[in-house]
């Protein structure tokens, strides 16, 4: 069986009967629509998606600073306000 990662879900027939119902509904939580008992996609808000894209840089950003603190003795001291 598939994990379904959120507090709703709706079979693919009902959803198409009124997506915006679903979203209305939903509010700010995601929404599991199935396709035979199993996860076809989640439908999230806009204001979901945002949260998600953000902490996705978020997490790219902290994995890049991670990457060249294991650098930095080969970094070169500069003075910025020479620049």
């Amino acid at each position: 069986m598939d994990a379904i990662y959120a507090d709703y879900s709706i079979s693919m027939t009902e959803f198409k009967k009124n997506p915006a119902h679903v979203l209305r509904t939903a509010g700010e939580k995601p929404v599991a629509v199935l396709n035979h008992n199993r996860p076809a996609f989640y439908m999230v808000s806009p204001k979901l998606f945002e949260a998600i894209a953000e902490e996705l840089s978020d997490k790219n950003l902290l994995e890049l600073a991670r990457q060249r603190l294991m650098r930095k003795d080969s970094a070169i001291e500069v003075d910025i306000d020479q620049i």
